[in-house]
């Protein structure tokens, strides 16, 4: 049931098994087509389920990608900012697209900038949290025909903004994967927040940590669009791992600025399984609890070294994208090794979380039966594809791709780094980061993370 990294590309595609169908139940805007693949795993799958076609070399050595698609370099790092602020930040990751009216885009997107950054997000009055650290979101503003008309800070002053999560109202919550405090390398405030970013106008939305939802390693939040219940993942690669968490906010689908006002924090347990690691068997359900935070912010001990009482708590290692589909939440731990303390190997799991039934399952397993230089393990961030299946942005060995997953349980290359297949002259990619799309589905944006460049891809979209 395992899915290996040679396997993803044999043939340009492969099944994963009946077990993905279930996962694009009513997830995204091909929502019919998800419960149909559900129900009927087995049966021929139209052409247009079965990805783009093989991977096409790019002469300029940047991006590979199908036949008929071609991209647009949007920014890259070291580039003056179009305001005037300064140089475009290093280090892209997260990133989401907003609608800004007749075809309008507006980008947002994270740096995940350490103390080490060579290329800080530039300080802006108003939109600074802590001077000393080198993080935060940039924004982007494109016209109705995709070029860029703006590019200017949204979030300066903050620590390895990795992934986040878009909220129903149209904002962006960027997280702090870290956990310094003040006086930690030269940090005046202590970090390991989300912050709430308006791309309508940040200035509005400032610099302000959401300090009830915790202060750990955040990676990605997913926001349940009918409760408003805020997931979050914590990605942990040292022992005791992280969690996953949900919190409730005091005003639910409150608009902007509405998770200022508190709420509880909760840790996911699920009975008997201290860690999601030793499940490997797609398919697999379990039922699942949720228990308060005994001190989400912190002050003493990491959350997920916390006594959470008798029955302990879930962890798992390197928790990392999340988002919302259909009638629930997916989640990504994007790696498992023994080596480093874990319970059990594996190249990457998606899970899924039924907030209905109370229900956890696991939809997708990589590895861990894997060749370490061919594509294919540890994915990362994710976001729903036009077809409503997904897209899966790889951060491993090698080459790296952005992967397709169809909803009839196809698994694709849609795009590779063209560096590490042996062009000279090119850069040094690293990973891919930040894929979504645009809010008519036409254009898929995503980041090479370094040298950080954001890539428009536009093409025949199914």
């Amino acid at each position: 049931m395992s899915l290996s990294r040679r396997s993803l590309l044999a043939a340009g595609s492969v099944a994963f098994t009946g077990a993905l169908g279930a996962l694009f139940a009513g997830a995204g805007p091909a929502a019919g087509a998800g419960a149909r693949a559900a129900s009927g795993a087995g049966t021929a799958a139209p052409a247009a389920t079965r990805g783009y076609g093989p991977l096409v070399a790019d002469p300029a050595g940047l991006l590979d990608l199908p036949a008929g698609f071609t991209y647009r370099v949007l920014s890259r790092a070291g580039e003056p900012l179009r305001s005037g602020e300064g140089t475009v930040p290093a280090n892209f990751d997260g990133m989401a697209a907003f609608g800004a009216g007749h075809g309008r885009v507006r980008l947002v997107r994270n740096h995940e900038n350490r103390t080490t950054a060579a290329l800080r997000v530039p300080p802006v009055e108003g939109l600074t949290y802590d001077p000393n650290a080198l993080g935060g979101c940039t924004l982007l503003d494109l016209d109705a025909t995709g070029r860029v008309t703006s590019e200017r800070v949204a979030l300066a002053g903050t620590a390895v903004n990795c992934a986040g999560g878009r909220t129903p109202w149209n904002t962006w919550l960027s997280c702090e994967e870290t956990e310094d405090r003040a006086g930690t390398a030269g940090y005046t405030r202590d970090h390991g927040y989300v912050f709430e970013v308006d791309p309508a106008d940040p200035h509005r939305s400032g610099a302000v940590p959401l300090t009830a939802m915790g202060r750990f390693a955040h990676e990605a939040v997913a926001v349940d669009p009918y409760l408003g219940v805020v997931y979050e993942t914590e990605d942990a690669f040292v022992e005791p791992f992280g969690l996953f968490y949900r919190f409730l906010p005091a005003r639910p689908l409150g608009g902007p600025g509405s998770l200022r006002a508190g709420g509880a924090l909760e840790a996911l347990r699920v009975p008997g399984l201290a860690n999601l690691a030793v499940v490997d068997e797609p398919g697999a359900e379990f039922p699942a609890e949720w228990v308060p935070v005994p001190d989400p912010s912190a002050s003493g001990t990491p959350i997920r070294l916390q006594d959470f009482g008798p029955g302990g708590i879930t962890h798992a290692q390197k928790l990392e994208g999340c988002y919302w589909g259909g009638t629930g939440v997916h989640f990504v731990s994007s790696y498992s090794r023994t080596s480093e303390g874990s319970p059990a190997e594996h190249h990457g799991q998606v899970w899924f979380y039924d907030p209905l039934r109370a229900r956890l399952r696991l939809d997708v397993l990589f590895g861990p039966a894997s060749d370490p230089q061919l594509p294919g393990d540890s994915p990362d961030n994710i976001c729903l594809a036009p077809d409503g299946g997904l897209m899966v942005c790889e951060d491993g060995g090698g080459a790296q791709y952005v992967f397709g997953v169809t909803p009839h349980g196809k698994v694709y290359p849609m795009a590779r780094n063209a560096d590490d297949i042996g062009k000279p002259g090119a850069p040094e990619w690293g990973e891919f980061a930040g894929v979504t799309f645009s809010p008519d589905a036409r254009t898929m944006y995503v980041n090479a993370y370094s040298p950080g460049t954001t890539f428009a891809v536009t093409g025949p979209w199914h």
